[in-house]
């Protein structure tokens, strides 16, 4: 139809309605409700079917056998774990332990004075610790070590192979003194 039967206007192709009188002019094959109903149920299918073959898909890649592995999961503990047993500190002519020479390891800092005050206050600090009933209370000099700052006597107690070991020690450390902490000596 080229004209509209309603009032004679020209129409172009595929017009669904008089553009002058307003008249409903037929609706174009393409536009019919049966082959748009028609066209969304094939997408949908073809959807569902293209899902359940990647969902095929991906279950082939994973295996058959799921279940049967193991998951193991960490909750807590230390970053190393122990290796050794501690070596006793030696006890020097003071009355308190001395670091093992060229021996590197782990300990458990107590105080932390400065040399310009001079040694007697370090000692009296290490024996007030050993007092309390700390292990291997001893004393060093920092400066004769790379890992510490040097110009300071660290008072320490133990001499501890691993990190995890020390750690383990020093809730008994802090009831003696609130600020211990685990400290690494290497020569």
């Amino acid at each position: 139809m080229t004209i509209c039967s309603r009032c004679g206007e020209p129409l172009a192709s595929g017009q669904e309605y008089c553009l002058v009188c307003g008249a409903r002019l037929g609706t174009p094959a393409r536009f019919s409700r049966t082959s748009s109903s028609a066209g969304w149920a094939l997408r949908a299918l073809a959807t569902a079917v293209v899902a359940a073959i990647g969902a095929a898909g991906a279950v082939a890649a994973t295996g058959t056998g799921g279940g049967g592995a193991t998951v193991v999961t960490a909750i807590g503990g230390f970053a190393t774990t122990p290796v050794g047993t501690p070596e006793e500190a030696p006890v020097g002519p003071s009355g308190v332990a001395e670091w093992p020479t060229d021996q590197e390891g782990w300990t458990i800092a107590i105080a932390v004075l400065p040399q310009t005050a001079g040694r007697a206050p370090a000692l009296e600090r290490a024996r007030r610790a050993r007092n309390r009933s700390l292990p291997q209370v001893g004393l060093l000099d920092s400066s004769r070590y790379a890992s510490l700052h040097p110009g300071y006597w660290l008072v320490f107690s133990g001499v501890y192979a691993s990190e995890a070991e020390a750690t383990s020690a020093l809730e008994d450390a802090r009831r003696a003194s609130r600020t211990a902490v685990v400290r690494h000596v290497v020569p």
